[in-house]
């Protein structure tokens, strides 16, 4: 306070900023295409992290005899992401983040990640956690944020220079997942639009300067983040105690966080919304690495008491330990948690040396109060460190984690 002389700082270290518009090489989304979109030219400076996807699109019936649709007929929370099975990003023709499943993946995701103020921003990108989104007329554009797609957007914020980038979409089998019809209305989607829309970043004399030596240095970048992993048992036994042998994986992916999500009857069902999960009367949990568990005690958790604070305060704790929070902020309350999203959230950051050798067994046991209802399935998301390097000079790209 005493730095009475002190020079303000001003930061002009880049003097440009704007977006830039890559479409797809085709016009037409029908349901199993694959929709890729490139940026050929390499002497840029992209920021991966702040693109986004554009969405056009409208609702059609598939009766040709109808000419209007029911008003009954809405899409679903996070609809834009049911639209598409999978999304990859490449970098130089090498696959450096993958995200399966888009729609439940990144449904579960947010459902940890978001705040409510977050939440609420993001009804432009589909998001409505809170009722289904009406379409009068049945048109729609969205822009939905790559960092809610994909982990590598999320978690690297830096600019990325002289490389070919390629997202690559493949458009979902079926629309059910996208839409929500009480009368189950034959309604289809047709995507008129994609498009990515990317910053192009450009640098002061003096920064771009800078840049270029080190690149000229042939040193390499360190791309780190979180890969999102989905894996899905797709109809559980119906019993009161199941083991499931997720995968087994090598020591370079061991997962820091395990979340697990069950749904019963909500899969290419009209009627039903496919954002929602069910706690199946869920008691205990567990996750083995090999012969490591967690958590170490019993649970002993009963919904039908409401007696699942344990699981709530895993699933708010979340937002703190992966972000380097002091507080959360979770999306859904306490009673939210059990009625619309019970997502279960185990922390296995912390594991021992033995884990650092070899192979990775990585299996779920769940145990529930009753037996598991007919036509649920079973969602669990691995969270694992994954570190890419990349060399500026030469363009080579390595998977180190």
């Amino acid at each position: 306070m005493l730095n009475i002389f002190q020079e303000p700082e001003i930061n002009e270290s880049v003097s440009k900023y704007e977006y830039h518009t890559y479409s797809p090489y085709q016009n037409n989304f029908e349901r199993n295409d694959i929709i890729q979109i490139s940026i050929q030219h390499q002497n840029l400076d992209v920021l991966p992290s702040e693109s986004f996807l554009y969405i056009e699109g409208l609702l059609s019936t598939t009766d040709v005899k109808e000419i209007t649709i029911n008003n009954n007929t809405k899409l679903v929370n996070n609809a834009m992401a049911f639209l598409f099975d999978e999304i990859r990003y490449e970098l130089n023709g090498k696959e450096i983040d993958y995200n399966r499943n888009v729609g439940i993946t990144s449904t579960i995701k947010n459902y940890l990640s978001l705040t409510k103020n977050e939440s609420d921003m993001l009804l432009n990108a589909s998001w409505s956690p809170d009722s289904p989104i009406s379409l009068k007329p049945f048109q729609f554009n969205y822009c939905i944020p790559l960092n809610k797609l994909l982990g590598f957007a999320e978690d690297y914020k830096k600019i990325i220079p002289n490389a070919r980038h390629d997202l690559i979409i493949t458009r979902a089998r079926v629309d059910e997942n996208a839409l929500i019809s009480p009368t189950n209305e034959k309604v289809q989607i047709n995507i008129q639009k994609i498009q990515w829309k990317v910053p192009h970043v450009t640098l002061s004399d003096s920064m771009k300067l800078n840049l270029y030596k080190s690149i000229n240095k042939n040193n390499s970048m360190k791309i780190a983040f979180r890969n999102w992993d989905l894996y899905e048992y797709p109809m559980l036994p119906s019993s009161d105690h199941h083991i499931w042998n997720v995968k087994t994986t090598t020591q370079i992916e061991k997962p820091r966080y395990i979340v697990f999500a069950l749904q019963t009857g909500k899969n290419k069902n009209l009627t039903a919304d496919p954002t929602t999960f069910d706690h199946c009367s869920l008691t205990d949990l567990k996750v083995y690495l090999n012969s490591d568990v967690y958590p170490h005690e019993d649970l002993n958790v009963s919904f039908e008491k409401n007696r699942y604070s344990l699981f709530y305060r895993m699933y708010a704790d979340f937002q703190k330990t992966y972000y380097n929070k002091t507080s959360s902020e979770p999306l859904l309350s306490w009673d939210l948690f059990k009625s619309r999203a019970p997502i279960f959230v185990v922390d296995c950051r912390y594991q021992n040396e033995a884990l650092k050798t070899g192979a990775v067994d990585i299996r779920l046991e769940m145990r529930t109060s009753k037996n598991i209802p007919a036509n649920t399935s079973a969602n669990c998301l691995m969270l694992h460190d994954r570190i890419i390097e990349y060399n500026p000079l030469d363009q080579v790209v390595n998977r180190i984690v």
